[in-house]
């Protein structure tokens, strides 16, 4: 039976990255949180899927201070943004919604949070099984001190919670694993990858290179020889993008001793499917379709999380150029 993962909390539901999102997820009840994790100039740690402001998801309402002359904010990198300024945004809706204007509910005003405001909401809502899967969001281009501080600043979050014994790292730039590794050896590590990354000669690997792994039927540097690489830079589980996660890949992933985490899959026929070839958990922006078919197949689902707060969200949840606490 695989676990569900919420993607970006429950990106079809709710916008990305966000508490009310996370906090949907919960409600809804999944094994696991997914969202994304990058830093800010000053070092916060704040969520977002890119690594630049973008317009798709982020609203900008109005410079930090008087004179900004880095406003306006959408279109910049994160880095180069401190907290102060990241507060002013807009992380509330989804322009435009499709493919999920059926399902999206937008929640205007609502902030971009850090990965401390993500702990307390978690510890909060009594969620104490959902596991916190955390993707450090970084570039091949990124020099090691930066992947290093942020993997080693996150991990130190999740300590100051006592969530470390309930969190993975996730990273396509598989450095972030290393990092980790070093940083904490008992955070299980998620190795990412997706065509993009796995081909001969890529830079997202921590110098493995495809060509080196033999995959039976596709050949030296095929899709399989994913798992193994994944093993070798010290991860327990692979998470090949969906059109990546076959039979084959699966079964490679779990000779190899690794977890199969696929993603993103959003359709109920493949949701099954994967279910069927043994997939160990399927990354969802509609954890609540998966809850469907698993629960139609016979499978026991995560409770729903009772969420302790009047519409969804603590009151602490910040707004537009409220004070991050």
């Amino acid at each position: 039976m695989p676990e569900i993962h919420g993607h970006r909390g429950a990106r079809a539901l709710r916008p990305e990255n966000t508490l009310p999102g996370l906090a949907h997820a919960l409600a809804v009840g999944v094994d696991a949180l997914e969202f994304d994790v990058t830093l800010t100039s000053d070092g916060g740690l704040i969520l977002a899927h890119d690594l630049v402001v973008e317009a798709q998801t982020i609203l900008d309402t109005g410079p930090a201070t008087g004179g900004d002359a880095q406003f306006p904010y959408v279109g910049r990198h994160w880095s180069e943004l401190t907290l102060r300024q990241v507060q002013t945004l807009d992380a509330g809706g989804r322009r435009p919604p499709e493919p999920f204007e059926d399902t999206f509910e937008p929640v205007p005003g609502t902030g971009v949070p850090t990965l401390d405001q993500v702990c307390r909401l978690v510890t909060e809502a009594g969620a104490d099984r959902v596991v916190l899967a955390v993707e450090l969001k970084t570039d091949p281009s990124w020099a090691v001190a930066d992947v290093r501080a942020l993997t080693t600043s996150a991990i130190g979050v999740l300590a100051g919670y006592g969530l470390t014994g309930r969190a993975r790292i996730l990273g396509f730039d598989w450095r972030v694993l290393k990092a980790a590794e070093e940083a904490e050896p008992a955070v299980p590590r998620v190795a990412l990858v997706e065509p993009r990354t796995w081909v001969p000669g890529s830079a997202w690997l921590a110098g493995l290179d495809p060509a080196a792994y033999q995959a039976g039927p596709g050949g030296p540097g095929g899709q399989g020889g994913c798992a193994p690489a994944a093993r070798d830079i010290g991860a327990q589980w692979i998470s090949p993008c969906d059109g990546m996660t076959t039979e084959d890949v699966i079964a490679a992933g779990h000779r190899a001793g690794l977890r199969v985490a696929a993603w993103t899959v959003n359709d109920p026929a493949r949701m099954a499917e994967l279910r069927g070839l043994g997939a160990d958990a399927v990354v969802t922006d509609r954890p609540d379709r998966l809850r469907r078919v698993l629960a139609g197949l016979g499978d026991c689902v995560p409770p729903a999380c009772d969420l302790p707060w009047p519409g969804g969200v603590p009151a602490w949840v910040p707004r537009v150029k409220a004070a991050l606490t």
